[in-house]
């Protein structure tokens, strides 16, 4: 388990920064976090039931909970709280950053969906 050794949000750039011991450092954007939610809402129950999140693109991060000692839960400004991210979860998410932001933008444009500018 890759437990963050430093967790800081920033709110105004909306952007969730953590710090691990081995030195690496993951800024990683609230609507990112946000569309790769391991919740249920977004990921469905199974495989190939995840949900392609649209509109995302000015939320915030209003709140984190730990949970125990292997997870954090965000509280996001569209209301949404149910997602719990464990700490290898947020690890490959920062790891991974520009290939499934990549996928995301892809689904999107499949989708037919435009991103708006953030403000």
């Amino acid at each position: 388990m890759t437990r963050p050794t430093e967790i800081h949000l920033h709110q105004k750039s909306r952007i969730l920064e953590l710090a691990y011991e081995d030195g690496t450092r993951f800024k990683l954007p609230s609507e990112y976090l946000r569309v790769y939610s391991p919740s249920a809402e977004v990921r469905g129950h199974g495989p190939g039931q995840d949900v392609l999140q649209t509109g995302k693109e000015d939320v915030n991060i209003t709140g984190i909970e730990p949970i125990g000692n292997y997870a954090v839960k965000f509280v996001f400004s569209d209301g949404h709280d149910t997602g719990i991210y464990d700490w290898n979860y947020l690890y490959d998410l920062g790891l991974n950053h520009d290939a499934y932001w990549q996928n995301y933008l892809e689904r999107l444009a499949e989708a037919g969906y435009q991103r708006k500018p953030a403000d």
